[in-house]
This record gives structure tokens, sequence and C-alpha cells, in this order.
């Protein structure tokens, strides 16, 4: 427990709205009875403020307009007074460039949600991949009691008995269809079977990813985060999870009291072990910083070297979400790593994650393996530098093709994605699986939002003569569903002048994963002529997207917005 004494009803935050008497507490309570509320329902009681994501075109979190009645039953039940407010939904399928554009706006909005309305604590409604990073943000930086819920993975897809995963079998299948292998017919077919559900991918992409790790951090309830959507356990955790808040609330236990730099160093743990999205080290370092802990790319790295791949999840391993939860889930996985773990973090229960994890069992040991056998003798992540990463890289080898982590060759450079979409499936493309595919200019500021465009894909007339994997670099994100031998997030970007934006076709690149090594084979004087030569690009004439350029930060620093940072509390709100 936090040791703190339990607060009174006229120190809650919402009293300052609702509990004096003066005419602006007039106008907010005749307000509260125009809705039908009583002061018997709000009158001493935390108010919580759930925040959910729901929308029309959020494919991912569909059943949370259902969901929040859950939430709110809880809250109900607890003696609190709960009240929904939507925020931006941000679905990773449907928005476009990409919705890491709007991960800072989605945290903004959640903010300053929080902070302008009569709000106690805060249920965090989400889980498609960077609502879960964007609502903890904005919850670290508010300061309100605080929890998350996750919407919970889909079921497994099916395809002709074959089972399917979302991402990872649409990018296998898509190359195959290209390859001849497979029909129009049998696409249609995989078309309808992949995601049939609700719920967020079931493979361990960014969205499972991302939630484990807010469960690590002690952001969820245990095992919160496994749960599949289409579970009648989900509505339970939801309950659960709004009865907590309010407890929370009376307990003023806030998101700074489960976050120190031990938690981050178990998340990237517990990370590693799930042989996670590469994205989720942009949202940690954001995060991390966000809570005041400095967070950097080496820490990773150290990491990522003493934690092998247990979870046995796709794309790095064989099975889906809904075999990891029936495994044990999130706290099986982390009583696994139990060793390697500081076991006296807080988490959102009060207690401790070394007493949530004590009576976890690991139920199949081929979905969650043990630390002496693990899923990959490859690492979750590595770390790479050299000239054409001053900053870093990042490369997910675990779901590469091992003969590509120790490679050197020729670079087949494309400005843009436009560009690399015009000619990759050309015949006449001179292009040899030894080639290096190297994408420019799609980075925060070059895509704008840092779009998923890193699994550039595999040239037509290579997959016609069986290639399924070759080097690829850029400085973009990829899905955390994805596969191959792909370094993302080359800092300084190519839109800044980095080194990426002076490769050209036929340089020579050596990637050396083993040695953490990234290095572009041009002498020196040659690279100052087409530094001398390069400009950049024009900004966005207007709108989110020049603000969005104009405050950026790079991957290595979280992607977050210059004036978001710090952690100084801001001033209430007067309330005239």
């Amino acid at each position: 427990m936090t040791g703190k004494a339990r607060r009174r009803p006229d120190e809650l935050r919402s009293h300052r709205w609702l509990g004096v008497q003066d005419l602006r507490a007039f106008g907010h309570r005749s307000r509260m009875k125009q809705m039908g509320y009583a002061a018997e329902d709000y009158a001493g009681k935390p108010v919580i403020g759930i925040v959910n994501t729901w929308s029309d075109l959020q494919q991912c979190h569909v059943h949370l307009k259902e969901r929040v009645e859950d939430v709110k039953r809880g809250v109900w039940q607890a003696g609190g007074f709960p009240v929904e407010l939507p925020a931006m939904s941000l679905s990773e399928m449907f928005v476009k460039p990409s919705t890491m554009l709007y991960r800072n706006f989605l945290a903004m909005e959640a903010e300053e949600l929080l902070r302008s309305h009569p709000i106690d604590g805060a249920v965090l409604m989400g889980g498609c991949d960077k609502t879960t990073p964007a609502l903890i943000m904005a919850a670290i930086s508010m300061g309100l009691p605080a929890i998350f819920v996750p919407a919970g993975p889909m079921l497994r897809g099916n395809w002709q008995g074959k089972v399917l995963g979302s991402g990872s079998d649409v990018w296998k299948y898509w190359a195959e269809l290209k390859a001849g292998t497979i029909t129009e017919e049998d696409w249609a077919g995989i078309e309808s079977g992949i995601a049939r559900s609700i719920g967020t991918c079931m493979t361990m992409g960014t969205a499972s990813t991302m939630t484990g790790i807010a469960e690590t951090l002690g952001f969820s309830l245990p095992g919160a985060s496994s749960i599949p959507a289409a579970d009648a356990g989900h509505p339970r955790m939801c309950a659960t999870s709004g009865r907590r808040i309010v407890e929370m609330v009376w307990e003023d236990l806030t998101p700074r009291a489960l976050l120190a730099p031990a938690s981050f160093d178990n998340a990237i743990k517990a990370h590693m072990a799930m042989g996670g999205s590469t994205n989720a080290m942009i949202h940690l370092v954001a995060m991390a910083r966000r809570a005041g802990v400095p967070l950097t790319l080496d820490r990773f790295d150290a990491l990522a070297r003493e934690v092998p791949v247990l979870g046995n999840v796709r794309p790095s391993g064989q099975y889906l979400m809904e075999d990891f939860f029936y495994a044990g889930g999130m706290t099986a996985l982390l009583k696994r790593l139990q060793p390697l773990l500081d076991l006296g973090c807080l988490t959102v229960t009060g207690r401790t994650l070394g007493e949530t994890i004590g009576d976890a069992r690991i139920f199949d040991e081929e979905v969650i393996r043990p630390l002496d056998r693990p899923v990959s003798s490859e690492p979750a992540c590595a770390i790479l530098k050299g000239n054409l990463a001053p900053d870093g890289a990042v490369i997910k080898p675990s779901a590469a093709d091992p003969r590509l982590l120790r490679h050197t060759g020729p670079a087949l450079a494309f400005d843009d994605y436009d560009a690399m979409a015009a000619a990759i499936d050309r015949d006449d493309l001179e292009v040899t699986p030894d080639h290096v595919l190297v994408l420019k200019n799609a980075g925060p500021i070059g895509g704008p939002g840092m779009p998923e465009w890193g699994m550039l894909p595999v040239p037509r007339k290579l997959l016609k003569a069986g290639v399924r994997d070759m080097m690829r670099v850029s400085d973009a994100r990829m899905s955390g569903t994805s596969y191959g031998a792909c370094v993302l997030h080359v800092a300084p970007e190519a839109a800044l002048g980095g080194p990426l934006a002076l490769v050209r076709t036929g340089d020579l690149i050596e990637v050396d994963v083993p040695a953490r090594r990234l290095q572009l084979h041009v002498a020196e004087d040659e690279l100052a002529r087409r530094r001398a030569a390069w400009r950049p690009p024009a900004p966005p004439p207007r709108s989110y997207a020049r603000l969005f350029t104009a405050h950026i930060s790079q991957a290595p620093d979280g992607c977050d917005f210059d004036f978001l940072l710090g952690t100084e509390p801001l001033p209430e709100p007067a309330i005239h």
C-alpha cells in the first residue's frame, strides 16, 4: 500500500466544482440536475472520468461502447460517480498517413479533458496501438489516479483449417499472392477469416505489446492485458477496474507513485520476453520522460542481451494471443521473468508487482517458454549505430532471417514511399537478393508522422524466384505484426539531413547485428559533396501537421512534442 492517509470528501478535486457554496457551484449543480442527476449521485463521491476511445471507425474498440457501461457499474458499486469523456479513437487501420501523427494529439486531448473537468480519477479505455501510450502519457502528465483498461485481443483467425494471425499472415499471404502461389479466391477467403471478432490484433503486435507493458508498469489489473475481447472475463475486468479506481482516488495513488526507473526496466524486460513490437521503444521512451526517467536506446540494447524471447507468439513465434491467455497470460510471463525483475515496484492494486504475480502459473510451456528454452537464440531488439545512424536504429533479430544479420550489399534507394511503390514490382527492376532496399523521408518529419512503411515489400521478381526476406533500411517504423530483416527508426531522419538522405543506389551498406553496426561505405569527401547539395523539404503550409513538424522529437527521444515535456504540475484551472 502507499502508506498515505485516506482523503476526505472535501479534499477531492471535484469539490471545487460541486461542493462549495457560491454562485459558480450553483451553476454546476443546477446543470447536473438538468442532466437528471441528484446530489445523492455525486455529492462527496469521487468523480471518475472514463476516457473512452471508442468510435464507429475504430475496429479494435467497437466493443468499448458497451464495456464503458461495465466500468460505470463498477464505479457505482464502489461509491463513485462515473462520467464518460469520449476522445480521439486512433484507428490503426483507417487513420492515414499514420496514427503516430496523432499519438501526441490524443495525449494532449486526454490530459486536457481531465484537467478542465471536475475529475478526481481516470479510467483509460484503449488498446489499439497508439492509444495505450497516448493515454498513459496523458495520465502521467496530469497526475491524477488512473487505471488503464485494455480492449483485449481478438480471437484466432481461420482459413481453410489454417490458423491466421492479423498482420503477420497478411504480409505472408500477400507475398504468396504476388508470387503466384495462391489465387485471388484464396486471398478473398483470407480476407473474410483473418479478423473474426472484436478486439485488437491477436499477434504480438504493437497493441498487445503495449497493453502488456502497461500491465507490467502497474497501470492495469493483473492479467487484464491478456483477456480476449470476446471473453466473458473482459467485462468482469472492466467492472473490477471501475471499482478499483474509486479506491485509488481515496488512496491518492497517482501514476508517479508507480513509475520509477526500475518500473521501466521491468517493462523493457517484459517487452523483450514477449518478442514485442519495435514501436514499443519509442513509446516507452516517451512515457518514461513524462515521468522524469531519462530512458535511452542503450538501455534497451543492454537489457535485450539479458532477456530471451519467451513468448512463443507470432511474428517471433508460433502461437497467438488467445493461446497466450490460455497459457497463463501476462502474469504468467512475468512470473517466468521473476528472477530478472524488480518485484518491489507498486501497481494500481496498491500492492507490489511481486505480490500481484505471486500466485501466477504457467499452463503451457510451449507458449510461455522457460528461461533456458527460449523461442529464439536472437533477441527481440538490437540497437545499431554507425555513420548511417549516428543516433541509432532498431532491428528485431528474432523476426529476421538469420542469414541477413551480417550482411553487406548495394543499396537500392528510394527518395520516398511513392517512388518505391511505383518501382518495386516492375519486372525490369534491377535488384538481387543481396541488395539493401533503402527508403528515405519516412521519419517523424518526413512522413510526416513516421508511418509504418519500414517493412518494404520484397520485389515481385524476387518473390517469384523464392526470396522471402531481404535487408531493408529506413527512417520509418513498421507494424509490430510485421517480420523480416528491417532496420528501422534510422536517426537522424532523412528529412533533417541525416546520413540516410545521402544514400544513393549502388552505395555499399553494411549491417552487422552482432556488432551492432550500421555503416555506409562511402568516402567522407563524397558524403560532404552530397551533403552540400541536399535541401530540406518544405514544411506543411498549415494545420496540425505544421505544429507537428515544428515540435516533434526524433525516434530515440520518443517522438514527443518539446512543449509537452517536463514534470512540473500545471496550475489547476480557475473556477469563476
